[in-house]
């Protein structure tokens, strides 16, 4: 695979993948949205990889509760395709319309927020 490098989502996040041996990965991760709840945070990411076939995953906290983040995805012609998972414990709700939001843990069909992104090689 040779994924080692700096990788830069469509919307400015940048992963770096710091080594690919013997089948894993390992790399950090800085996410440029600022209504991500890694936002501010750049997290360690572990992962696997097996011809073109990439997946890797991290945990993080902030005040908007315990998350874990996954990619799944094909680096192929300097590109990274990748569907990722996000898993959120606990989000912020409001008992009624004007009072202040709360954290609070979300039920289960809450917790997960799917998408897809396209890394390109970043220097």
């Amino acid at each position: 695979m040779t994924g080692v490098g700096r990788w830069k989502i469509q919307y400015g996040s940048i992963v770096e993948i710091t080594s690919e041996a013997n089948g894993r990965i390992e790399e950090t991760f800085r996410t440029a949205l600022a209504d991500s709840g890694f936002y501010g945070q750049t997290v360690v990411i572990f992962g696997v990889h097996q011809g073109n076939c990439i997946g890797f995953s991290s945990v993080g906290s902030s005040a908007a509760g315990d998350r874990v983040v996954s990619y799944t995805g094909l680096l192929r012609d300097q590109k990274m395709e990748a569907a990722w998972f996000v898993v959120s414990d606990k989000a912020l709700v409001a008992t009624r319309e004007g009072e202040a939001a709360a954290l609070k843990p979300v039920n289960w069909w809450r917790a997960v927020t799917t998408s897809v992104d396209t890394f390109e090689r970043s220097t």
